[in-house]
């Protein structure tokens, strides 16, 4: 099923350590794990939403992972925490360190300018 466009309104960096459960499974349970006990859940209980993931512990000893989870809405962005709180994703596979929301160049919108803190070289 092809992606449907939409413009994110929120972002949100959810800054995760893996548990020893988590490390305990094989690299197969694990995806077995993340594709039968949390997406179901995210893609039951969410719409509007999508996600980057980025592996951060060659640098962190602190946070192992980072997800980007762009929302439609407040709404989409909440009704997704709720999804993963009802899975063993939260506080059991993962812990999650730190949830840093934003709206990008929100204060370019708020004052009708253009994105000048973006840069492109």
């Amino acid at each position: 099923m092809p992606e449907e466009p939409f413009e994110a309104t929120v972002t949100a960096f959810m800054l995760v350590k893996t548990s020893p459960e988590w490390l305990g499974l094989s690299v197969e349970d694990r995806v077995n794990a993340f594709k039968t006990e949390v997406l179901p859940e995210i893609t039951k209980r969410t719409n509007g939403v999508r996600s980057r993931f980025y592996d951060t512990e060659f640098y962190s000893a602190r946070v192992t992972d980072v997800w980007v989870w762009e929302a439609r809405d407040h709404q989409a962005y909440q009704l997704l925490v709720e999804a993963l709180r009802e899975t063993p994703f939260w506080d059991r596979y993962f812990d999650v360190v730190e949830l840093l929301v934003g709206v990008e160049n929100g204060y370019a919108k708020n004052y009708g300018l253009d994105a000048f803190a973006t840069v492109t070289t």
